[in-house]
């Protein structure tokens, strides 16, 4: 006869969500090297992109940095630890320093809730600023994007200009609560979307489009 006991502590280990390993989202290897745990994915797939830690000899330069990592790319791309998953109840933060973007338009951030990301199948979702103060909330299914929240203007995101001293910080966060996902930007709400509208389950990490300069001090998931 089974133990009573022991099927229902099953069940709740089963029904607890699951979240990035600790070490997931910290730089894995010394300082000035690629993590090598770390997958890059550009958009095309494209086979001649080559990553590293090399900057005059590759597309796009992807090196520890503590406490977190710095991009530089030429391709638009994600960056994620295939262990970094988040499920159920959730928030997705993270901080990230633009440097002089010049006049281009081209946004960063996270995505959320991947799926198949090596493969054509992929899936994720994903939420981002650009220097013009704007927000995006998109999703990716294979080659197709779908527009979830289009460009909106808010306050709350910092832009470079001719003031700016080195960088522009910016921290995102997506928060997967019962009800509703809430987008913030610097501690300030932007957009709150019912769940039936977003995808909130699995793999999340950063998004980096067209020849950007940023610095990532930190990237981590918190259970709710």
């Amino acid at each position: 006869m089974r133990n009573p006991l022991l099927i229902v502590l099953a069940g709740l280990l089963f029904a607890l969500p699951t979240y990035a390993q600790p070490d997931a989202q910290k730089p894995e290897g010394d300082n000035m090297t690629t993590p090598k745990a770390w997958v890059v994915r550009t958009d095309n797939v494209m086979p001649d992109v080559k990553v590293g830690a090399e900057k005059d000899s590759v597309d796009i330069w992807f090196v520890n940095m503590t406490p977190g990592w710095h991009i530089t790319t030429g391709p638009a791309a994600i960056f994620y630890h295939p262990y970094s998953v988040a499920d159920g109840l959730y928030r997705i933060e993270t901080t990230i320093h633009l440097f002089d973007p010049g006049r281009r338009r081209e946004a960063y951030g996270l995505f959320f809730a991947g799926h198949n990301l090596d493969t054509s199948e992929i899936t994720y979702d994903y939420f981002l600023v650009r220097n013009t103060g704007e927000f995006l909330i998109k999703r990716r299914t294979g080659e197709e994007t779908q527009i979830i929240n289009n460009w909106t203007a808010h306050d709350a995101i910092a832009t470079y200009g001719p003031e700016s001293e080195g960088s522009v910080e910016n921290q995102l966060a997506v928060v997967n609560g019962p009800n509703d996902v809430i987008f913030w930007v610097n501690n300030e709400i932007v957009a709150r979307l019912p769940r039936t509208e977003v995808n909130t389950q699995g793999v999340y990490g950063l998004r980096i489009n067209h020849a950007l300069n940023v610095h990532v001090s930190d990237l981590k998931a918190q259970p709710l």
